[in-house]
């Protein structure tokens, strides 16, 4: 199984969790375990929680980490239920958190899968291969409505109602079973003229329907002040993102959680006893580096954010 992966904003993103030698850290997206190794060498009798809902990943973290398995746990789970996956392995709280957020270069780059618009497979897109729920289910089953909401919202594609349209359409003759039908469908929607400005056409469908497919605005979004909970006075949490939906919902949950009251201005006193929880590191994120970017193109968009609890 090749599952190549180069870790974006590596060091940045290690050094941000301000490693303590005998601390307990996770890394909720273990991926190629290009971060997880980083983390595990500075450690001396610490833990590291490796968590990844692909099993793939999982696998491929075993012989990443294989000369460091005694200080590390692997479990296959989403990182969304972090505070089950803790209680289990009787850990209150930890030192440092780590989440890289997409859809890794293995998972693009294995053609079956169904990620990449670049190469023709089975409509799929899950991360949890467990799991029933497809990319094909998104493109034959949803209403036209609910096509153009999630092209719309999840892509910010503003050609949304028209490929939504297209599909409908299309599906109506035959069902949209592969990547490269799905593709050709998005470019007959799409003008000419505008598919050959920029990016790739069916980039922000695609990436639409894997968000739909995987749940992953609404699991970033539920687990961010779960995980700032979990973490000791001191602790870090360090989150990358690749697209401003995500960092969107980092940046304003960081926020909130920064916040010492939010009691509306004309109330005198304070009633809400909302406490300031974490402290914001970065005021504004850290990006790769132009290095970085030549070396590893998959980095150009990719944001990290780092927050202490207080």
């Amino acid at each position: 199984m090749n599952f190549e992966h180069i870790p974006v904003l590596l060091r940045e993103a290690v050094d941000g969790l301000n490693i303590k030698e005998d601390g307990i850290y996770v890394d909720g997206t273990l991926g190629g375990a290009g971060h997880s190794i980083e983390i595990v060498k500075r450690l001396t009798g610490g833990k590291l929680i490796g968590i990844d809902q692909d099993l793939n990943a999982i696998t491929k973290a075993k012989e990443v980490l294989k000369d460091d398995l005694d200080n590390v746990i692997l479990v296959h789970d989403n990182y969304v239920n972090i505070e089950n996956i803790l209680s289990d392995l009787h850990i209150e709280k930890v030192d440092g958190i780590l989440l890289d957020i997409g859809v890794s270069s293995h998972q693009l780059d294995e053609e079956e899968r169904g990620f990449s618009y670049h190469k023709d497979a089975p409509l799929d897109m899950r991360m949890d291969k467990t799991k029933d729920f497809t990319a094909w289910d998104v493109v034959n089953k949803y209403s036209e409505r609910e096509l153009e909401r999630i092209i719309w919202d999840y892509g910010e594609e503003r050609w949304a109602k028209r490929i939504a349209e297209f599909i409908v359409d299309e599906r109506k003759v035959k069902p949209i079973d592969t990547t490269l039908q799905l593709v050709d469908v998005i470019k007959a929607a799409i003008p000419k003229k505008v598919r050959m400005e920029g990016h790739h056409p069916g980039k922000k469908t695609f990436q639409a329907i894997r968000i739909e497919v995987n749940g992953e605005l609404d699991v970033l979004k539920a687990s961010i002040p779960k995980m700032c909970r979990l973490l000791n006075k001191g602790g870090r949490i360090a989150i990358i993102t690749f697209h401003s939906l995500e960092d969107r919902i980092v940046k304003e949950t960081f926020k909130e959680l920064n916040k010492d009251c939010i009691c509306p201005p004309e109330i005198p006193i304070c009633v809400c006893d909302k406490e300031k929880e974490i402290e914001i590191i970065t005021r504004k994120p850290i990006v790769p580096t132009k290095i970085e970017i030549e070396r590893n193109p998959r980095s150009r968009s990719s944001k990290l954010r780092i927050a202490e609890r207080v």
